[in-house]
């Protein structure tokens, strides 16, 4: 069964932007797609593989890419199912490679049951600045934004007016740092130096939970 996703206005009618819980712990999904060329990528898949897989086929796109804002395993159990599924490179932080290594660790910690499937090593390493694999975006990059976990990443799309922030900033609040590498005084800098001073109407999708906007959460640190 398809996913049934919130899709956030754009500023041009080709690029579309989708977003769904998935997963045990309810991750944020974003699929991004071009509805000209039919192609898409996504970020943090969470753990719904199948629903994913059929949520493409339904609107008939060719998976170029998915990548990963962290390395929790909250974020990237369906995501060697994709790899598998459609060839589509993953993508990720070099400095979060520890965790994505420790994926069975992680959700023995948590109580949940990894993937059937081994996760091997990502294809790509994440750097900050770096463009996403989907033409007709207009200005993006991301963005290297270290603290919840040494190598967290948000993604800005700057000419749409979204961030895709992951556990880095919620509505209403921030980033654990209480879990393997994380660092207050490091998420604390990444926001105030890389997040805050993004326009304030920016859309910013959370890596849990409900959507928000910069200007309501700017100053939280």
């Amino acid at each position: 069964m398809a996913l049934k996703f919130d899709e956030i206005p754009t500023q041009d009618e080709h690029i579309h932007v989708y977003v769904a819980a998935v997963g045990p712990l309810k991750c944020n999904c974003t699929i991004i797609i071009n509805s000209i060329i039919n192609e898409a990528i996504i970020i943090d898949p969470g753990g719904d593989a199948k629903a994913l897989l059929a949520t493409l086929m339904s609107q008939k796109v060719t998976l170029k890419a998915v990548y990963h804002t962290h390395a929790h395993f909250d974020h990237f159990m369906a995501s060697e199912a994709l790899r598998k599924e459609t060839g589509a490179p993953l993508f990720l932080h070099k400095a979060d490679r520890f965790l994505w290594d420790n994926l069975e660790m992680q959700c023995a910690r948590f109580g949940m049951p990894a993937p059937t499937t081994k996760t091997e090593a990502p294809d790509g390493i994440l750097q900050d600045n770096q463009p996403l694999e989907l033409e007709g975006l207009g200005k993006h990059q991301t963005l290297f934004t270290p603290g919840h976990t040494p190598g967290s990443c948000c993604f800005h799309l700057e000419d749409q007016g979204i961030l895709v922030a992951g556990d880095t900033l919620f509505r209403g609040g921030i980033g654990r740092t209480d879990l393997w590498g994380g660092d207050h005084a490091t998420i604390t800098k990444s926001l105030r130096n890389r997040l805050y001073p993004l326009d304030g109407d920016t859309v910013v999708v959370t890596g849990h939970g409900p959507m928000t906007q910069m200007h309501r959460e700017a100053g939280l640190v």
